[in-house]
């Protein structure tokens, strides 16, 4: 197992590790926080402490950061290996230092966005990070699935990443807005990124059978040349000559007896 393979190994472990327990306590505290506001409105009080809201901002803040450090170690392990594959260092160095910019000013404009409390500048720093995540992930070399769009790990995680920049963004404007408009949308759209996270990880499953490993892609890439995920197919290994095996040298004939 080379470096290339075990990065894209790091990509799952960090997903179960830390994104998908974060993802439980998010919707725990989201649920608790929700409850807490419907018992004090209409008893007065509540046995669930306010701190629960403030829980569930810290830990969204924390999942909207972890979804994007798998989304980006995914993207820069398939684009960044393309391009040395490809040899683009010496062949197109100006897409490659293009790339490694693009990179940088995504990663960039996501800790401007933490840091931002002005709407204005979370506007602008959402978009740019948003704009970079779409970017990176139409460059070649990435396994977006496209053909089967519908059940495509690429096109999942995508979309959950877009949605959890924008709830990052609104944070603040949810908690200045007392008609609940901003509320009711972040409810709506996480909701459904509640969804996309259960269809992460049945894709991602599946994306682990289907991309193989740095050594095995010549071979894969043989199989679908000859179309065999769409029909029966046999592949032969290579074959090998046989080995020739050298005739003994002539016996001189032996002297006759006389």
């Amino acid at each position: 197992m080379d470096f290339r393979d075990m990065i894209l190994l790091l990509h799952p472990t960090i997903a179960v590790i830390v994104m998908f327990p974060l993802i439980g306590i998010v919707v725990d505290r989201a649920a608790q926080t929700r409850q807490h506001r419907v018992q004090t409105a209409g008893e007065g009080k509540s046995k669930i402490p306010p701190s629960v809201g403030q829980e569930h901002v810290q830990f969204g803040r924390w999942l909207t950061g972890s979804v994007m450090e798998i989304v980006l170690l995914a993207l820069a392990k398939d684009v960044i290996g393309n391009l040395v594959d490809q040899q683009a260092w010496t062949k197109s160095q100006f897409k490659f230092v293009l790339i490694v910019i693009l990179f940088g000013v995504t990663i960039a404009s996501l800790a401007l966005l933490y840091r931002a409390t002005a709407r204005l500048w979370r506007g602008v720093f959402a978009t740019l990070t948003g704009t970079g995540l779409v970017i990176l992930g139409c460059q070649d070399g990435v396994y977006r699935k496209t053909s089967e769009w519908y059940v495509s790990h690429y096109y999942y995680g995508m979309a959950a990443a877009l949605l959890m920049i924008f709830a990052l963004a609104i944070v603040r404007d949810i908690y200045q807005d007392r008609t609940n408009r901003w509320r009711n949308v972040h409810i709506i759209l996480n909701c459904f990124a509640l969804l996309l996270f259960v269809g992460q990880g049945i894709t991602g499953t599946q994306s682990l059978l289907e991309v193989p490993l740095n050594w095995q892609k010549p071979y894969v890439q043989k199989l679908y040349e000859l179309k065999c995920d769409k029909q029966p197919c046999t592949v032969q290994p290579p074959s090998t000559p046989a080995p020739s095996v050298s005739a003994p040298p002539p016996s001189s004939p032996s002297p006759s007896a006389h």
